[in-house]
């Protein structure tokens, strides 16, 4: 049996239902989940402060409990603040739990390895700052974002409800202005169950964060990825 582990944000409705729908049926395979406090994402202290590595650390030491395989930071706060932060993070959850790490955007920048693409169309639900941060971080390490979207949200729990054709939207209108593929950056929003059926039509990758959280898990964990591919082009 593997046990991927994940950690939450505390007002997202979205990843877990997902997770399990795409984990459906997988025999020798389970996913387990730990929450901590994150309720809006601004660029302010105090938003900023939710994801101080304390907290997360904690959260991860739960985890542990189960004897999970892997633990991931399934949320994607590092593309604002760096994926330096989140290897740091990674690195502070491996030391005190003894189990490898990830996080969604950590994942993200494997994937993009992986499916050898530099232009990104960034497609998420944030305010104009935080799109604007994120830009420029991915911007710095190679992935530039040729094309965006963005809802200007910032209440957490909002954004599970965005529709999924107004995720479909945004996704189609990026990849018109021109990207290699197109990263939906947030776990609270529902883009991994309409990836598959958008990649055919549009012909680029479409990597939900979610997703590519699950794939980074699974690769790392030793399990067949291609098991998963109905879910999108990256798990084949």
């Amino acid at each position: 049996m593997i046990r991927l582990g994940m950690l939450t944000p505390s007002s997202n409705t979205v990843l877990e239902p997902v997770i399990g729908r795409l984990v459906a049926g997988l025999p020798g395979l389970s996913v387990h989940f730990s929450r901590f406090a994150v309720t809006e994402i601004a660029l302010t202290p105090a938003a900023l402060g939710q994801f101080a590595p304390a907290g997360m650390v904690a959260a991860a030491r739960l985890l542990a409990d189960a004897k999970v395989d892997t633990i991931a930071w399934n949320g994607t706060s590092g593309a604002w603040l760096g994926f330096e932060q989140d290897e740091r993070l990674c690195a502070d959850i491996t030391a005190a739990t003894s189990t490898p790490a990830t996080t969604s955007v950590l994942a993200f920048r494997e994937a993009f390895r992986a499916l050898g693409v530099r232009r990104i169309g960034l497609v998420t639900p944030y305010t104009r700052d935080v799109q604007d941060r994120i830009m420029s971080n991915w911007d710095a390490a190679g992935f530039p974002c040729t094309a965006e979207r963005a809802s200007g949200l910032r209440d957490n729990y909002s954004f599970a409800d965005v529709p999924e054709d107004d995720i479909a939207g945004m996704i189609r209108a990026v990849v018109q202005d021109g990207c290699d593929a197109v990263a939906i950056v947030c776990t609270n929003l529902r883009g991994a169950l309409i990836a598959a059926t958008l990649e055919q039509e549009l012909g680029v990758p479409i990597l939900d964060s979610v997703s590519v959280t699950l794939w980074q898990s699974l690769v790392m964990a030793g399990f067949a990825t291609d098991r998963l591919a109905p879910f999108g082009r990256l798990f084949a």
